[in-house]
């Protein structure tokens, strides 16, 4: 059988094709979060509130405990992320912590020592004395500037009386060469019921847009990720309204953000459960830029909560919930009542 001979040339050019390309590789940074569940050091700071978390408080925070609870937040942050990129996290953002003591103590344990990983944090002042910080390898993080943006807010139903809350930790650096701004968050709770504290939280997603917008007027090409424990989903007013972060990528504007835990959250995923309900709380967003398929340069690739067996529940009226460090009074031994999430930025070698 006799071939035409325009469809022969097809064929060879298109096996040459085929055989000539070279298989691409990627560098993989895992940039992540993770709600530490009230990592404090044992002992008392006149100022805050920490007097449960002390050897003679209510908790009986001993050493002993304190220790513990350093090694099993150790392994889970030197695993996120690890089985795509092969390393502990490059970025890791962390809320619940009681100052940098803890945070010191924190990265000298074994899975995190050899990784050299650096301390941006400022004492914030909510009354507990949790903070919002950020970790990084210092072989591929440089920090340029940082700055911690206070949120001002007011009690409801007394206009004077002023809530004292966590800040929001601006950092901005390189990363592997490349302009990076990273604002980590931990949100108003919602204490008192979600609608009643809700006007606290827009508050807080009007603060994170006006640093983002500032970023942006700078440079519209920005890479912004911000990341934290929101105290709201991804279909609630501050992140969707306020914050404005869209669902897909499609279609996504200039100067726009992107939330890939939304469709997470709307397939019953969550980072936390509460009387038997997920939500997803902790989530990380990012701008227009980092969402494009030009991998020259950093760009995401995909978004994850990680909730391997061991963070969860196995027995129990808490089964299937994330093992919690501290119940009903007593420390279990268990990790965060959180799931860290994280996402990958890739870009060809």
């Amino acid at each position: 059988m006799k071939l035409n001979l325009t469809y022969l040339l097809f064929i060879i050019l298109t096996f040459s094709t085929l055989y000539s390309q070279e298989k691409k590789e990627y560098k993989v940074n895992t940039i992540a979060f993770y709600n530490l569940e009230n990592l404090f050091d044992t002992e008392d700071d006149p100022l805050t509130f920490d007097d449960d978390r002390t050897p003679d408080g209510k908790d009986h925070w001993t050493e002993e405990i304190y220790q513990d609870k350093l090694k099993n937040m150790a392994k889970v942050i030197s695993e996120i992320g690890a089985k795509v990129s092969g390393n502990t996290p490059a970025i890791i953002g962390v809320s619940e912590i009681e100052n940098r003591k803890v945070l010191e103590d924190l990265v000298n344990q074994e899975p995190l020592l050899k990784k050299d990983y650096g301390i941006i944090q400022f004492d914030s002042p909510d009354r507990r004395g949790i903070d919002v910080a950020l970790l990084y390898r210092k072989k591929l993080f440089t920090p340029i500037n940082y700055k911690a943006h206070e949120l001002i807010i007011y009690d409801n139903n007394d206009p004077t009386k002023r809530i004292f809350t966590r800040d929001q930790l601006l950092v901005s650096g390189m990363l592997d060469g490349e302009k990076i701004h990273i604002i980590v968050n931990h949100w108003p709770s919602r204490s008192g019921g979600e609608e009643r504290s809700r006007p606290k939280r827009i508050k807080a997603a009007k603060l994170n847009r006006q640093i983002i917008d500032s970023l942006f007027t700078e440079d519209p090409y920005a890479k912004i990720i911000t990341m934290g424990d929101f105290n709201d989903d991804p279909s609630n007013p501050s992140i969707k309204e306020y914050l404005d972060a869209k669902r897909k990528t499609k279609n996504l504007k200039m100067k726009e953000l992107y939330n890939p835990m939304e469709d997470m959250a709307r397939q019953g995923l969550g980072s936390l459960a509460y009387r038997d309900n997920w939500n997803l709380f902790d989530q990380i967003i990012i701008s227009t830029e980092l969402t494009k398929k030009d991998f020259s340069s950093y760009r995401f690739y995909k978004a994850g909560i990680y909730n391997e067996t061991y963070l969860v529940n196995a027995h129990g009226r808490y089964k299937g919930y994330p093992y919690r460090s501290f119940v009903g009074g007593g420390y279990t031994g268990g990790y965060s009542d959180h799931f860290p999430v994280y996402i990958y930025l890739v870009k060809e070698k």
